[in-house]
């Protein structure tokens, strides 16, 4: 059976995102263009514009397209952005931000998935303002700043020196809190936090909360 991508593309958008209060006519333009099965497995592209989270592999998932949606929408990109992205992932959401924003930096813990959410990007043609490094977003050590950090898994408690990576004015995307219930947040350069809705994701390696051992 061959499927029909355009039309479930537009479906999702139609029935999934824009529902999801996603209203942003260059976020829905994004994602009701962007071919989302260029960057899941073959055994998984029937399912691409399904209302699931779809598995990476290294117990890596694709998030949801109603987050994606409300992510993109929360950060409110501009053409001149610089973004910092923590968890490159398939590639997807990184092809996202580069049609968004002007330069998108993005840091892959995981070899592997940094290589092929390269060569995703590349595959798509998508992507010639992003560039993947494989790093540690806990422990990266970096001068730079950004206007935006989009961070594509959750954490227990937000680390301060991802704050300080912002611009004046800048704006940080991040999951944070318990599993099964998380809150997805808007942190801003100055240090103020807007919640946004209640999710649950994976955590980012490292960044998950510490056993707790009851008697």
């Amino acid at each position: 059976m061959t499927i029909d991508y355009s039309h479930a593309r537009e479906m999702m958008v139609e029935q999934q995102v824009r529902p999801w209060d996603v209203l942003d006519l260059r976020v829905l333009d994004v994602l009701a263009r962007l071919p989302r099965e260029a960057f899941v497995a073959e055994s998984h592209k029937a399912l691409a514009y399904a209302d699931i989270e779809l598995p990476l592999g290294h117990g890596q998932k694709m998030m949801k397209p109603v987050v994606e949606g409300r992510m993109l929408q929360a950060l409110d990109l501009q053409p001149g952005d610089e973004v910092l992205e923590i968890g490159s992932g398939s590639g997807f959401v990184s092809a996202c931000l580069g049609e968004l924003a002007r330069e998108v930096l993005s840091l892959e813990i995981q070899p592997e998935l940094a290589e092929g959410a390269r060569r995703n990007l590349d595959a798509a043609r998508l992507g010639t303002n992003v560039r993947i490094e494989v790093a540690d977003a806990l422990q990266w050590q970096n001068p730079r700043q950004f206007d935006a950090i989009c961070v594509t898994a959750a954490v227990d408690t937000l680390p301060a020196q991802w704050l300080q990576w912002l611009r004046p004015g800048g704006r940080l995307f991040v999951v944070r809190g318990h599993s099964p219930v998380m809150e997805a947040v808007l942190a801003k350069a100055d240090g103020s936090i807007e919640s946004l809705f209640e999710t649950d994701i994976d955590y980012l390696r490292g960044a998950a909360p510490a056993p707790q051992f009851h008697l």
